[in-house]
């Protein structure tokens, strides 16, 4: 009886551990979400594409999503999209006050997309997407590229 209730002790430890460590992924993906999307808005770089531009959108999703939107004055709208689990790394070109973020992709996994264009709408694929930041050191650059890879992790551990 003593080697039963030992085993049936170790069994329900091992199951509580395994609920505990159910719960403890989504939480540090939502983390990892909420810092990058928060960096990436706190450093978007309007005037870049401003006297063009008349707004955005940038969104980082908890499904692993990055979306990328910009409405321009003359109607066109340019739309690029990619799964994190594409994410290959991140290039800065630039100086601390003003450069472009590109976030690079395994192959052509990044959907780009044009409306109301006047040359026509567009529909390719690219291998990176090129976000205009502003006031960024390198030490931030480096905490971003390290959570992408975290949630790029995360994203694949959950498939």
């Amino acid at each position: 009886m003593k080697k039963f209730t030992i085993k049936l002790r170790t069994c329900l430890l091992g199951l509580f551990c395994l609920f505990l460590m159910a719960f403890s992924i989504p939480t540090d993906l939502f983390e990892e979400t909420a810092f990058i999307q928060k960096m990436l808005k706190d450093h978007y770089d309007e005037i870049a594409i401003k006297p063009a531009l008349k707004r955005y959108e940038l969104n980082v999703t908890n499904s692993g999503f990055c979306r990328y939107k910009r409405f321009y004055a003359s109607g066109k709208v340019e739309y690029f999209s990619f799964n994190l689990t594409k994410f290959a790394g991140i290039d800065y070109y630039g100086t601390d006050k003003a450069g472009d973020l590109l976030l690079r992709t395994l192959g052509d996994d990044v959907i780009v997309q044009t409306y109301n264009d006047r040359q026509g709408d567009v529909d390719s694929m690219a291998s990176y997407m090129a976000i205009p930041l502003k006031n960024v050191e390198a030490e931030q650059l480096s905490e971003l590229a390290e959570r992408l890879v975290k949630m790029n992790a995360h994203l694949l551990a959950q498939k």
